[in-house]
């Protein structure tokens, strides 16, 4: 694998648990079971999820980024982790909450993929 699919993959992966840690619990609150944790356990069982993000986020920054021998700058990174966010989170939403793309949605994930666009094909 080279670095750059290695990078987007755990880019990818990361995101997938970062999601889960900051909205999983909103959909669990349909549980009866769930409702009655208090606030304080639904952090601790976020940060535990979100363990999982920061073990896949370092290394996807670190085997990436061009001062440690990866193919991306810092700002290609971060415009790059900022896409995927959106696109993990879009899926999310529709899978877990059945929300629906608006035209606003669309608009502002186009917004996005220009900003990719402008940070590689300038840099």
């Amino acid at each position: 694998m080279t670095q750059a699919f290695q990078t987007v993959a755990l880019l990818i992966a990361s995101n997938i648990f970062m999601t889960l840690a900051w909205y999983a619990h909103l959909k669990m609150a349909e549980y009866p079971w769930f409702q009655k944790w208090p606030i304080i356990a639904v952090i601790v069982f976020s940060w535990g999820i979100a363990f999982f993000e920061y073990c896949l986020q370092v290394p996807a920054n670190r085997i990436g980024f061009e001062g440690t021998g990866g193919p991306f700058s810092l700002m290609q990174l971060k415009v790059m982790q900022e896409v995927i966010t959106m696109i993990v989170f879009i899926l999310f939403s529709i899978i877990a909450f059945h929300m629906h793309l608006r035209w606003n949605h669309v608009l502002a994930a186009a917004c996005l993929v220009a900003a990719v666009y402008f940070v590689f094909g300038f840099e």
